[in-house]
């Protein structure tokens, strides 16, 4: 069964990132959405074997809406860079052959070398989804999208993946480099997850 419409409706959220779930609960507790992490249930993730972020988010919802009964959030999300055609894409976590995220970004600035800085265009995506149940015909579905450039060196001590190369539009400084309350609120999931409250409010509120 899914607890959509019960008094206090539980939403299982497809991570373990309790920086993530405590953004998602602080944004739908006012609605009156209890969250959980799919961890709680002990199952094990998805196998995220999607060509695109939209594919592999709706993927982890139903496979934890499946698993525990509830309906489910999931994300996913990645950097692209235009000089690469669209990589390293949906497999940005794993770019380095799973060695972490040094080895992601010095594979990132090897690939890159030589590229002028005109031509360093980037953006992380992220999409999200929800699904009522496992089943759902048709889920609610967010994009987030922030633009940037590709540095040719780390800057700043914050954030995680690509944040240290990652140079946002509009500011002299790197995704790391940001405060995290102003990362959050400018950033490609702080978009998607706040689109994906007003739907939830908008569609799903009683």
């Amino acid at each position: 069964m899914n607890d959509i419409g019960h008094k206090d409706p539980l939403l299982v959220v497809a991570s373990g990132n309790r920086g993530k779930l405590r953004e998602i609960s602080d944004l739908l507790s006012p609605l009156g959405w209890a969250v959980r992490p799919q961890g709680d249930w002990g199952i094990p993730e998805a196998v995220e074997n999607g060509l695109s972020f939209i594919e592999n988010a709706l993927i982890k919802a139903r496979h934890a809406s499946r698993l525990t009964g509830h309906a489910a959030l999931a994300d996913d999300s990645g950097l692209s860079v235009d000089a690469l055609e669209g990589a390293p894409g949906i497999y940005s976590a794993r770019y380095a052959d799973d060695q972490g995220d040094e080895a992601n970004n010095l594979k990132l600035l090897e690939a890159l070398q030589g590229i002028p800085d005109e031509k360093r265009g980037a953006h992380f995506y992220c999409a999200m989804a929800l699904v009522r149940h496992e089943e759902d015909p048709a889920p609610l579905v967010a994009i987030g999208r922030w633009d940037g450039k590709i540095t040719h060196r780390p800057s700043g001590g914050g954030g995680f993946g690509y944040d240290p190369l990652f140079l946002i539009d509009g500011r002299d400084c790197t995704s790391a480099e940001l405060p995290t309350a102003e990362k959050n609120r400018l950033s490609h999931r702080g978009q998607a997850l706040r689109d994906m409250v007003r739907m939830m409010r908008d569609e799903l509120s009683d």
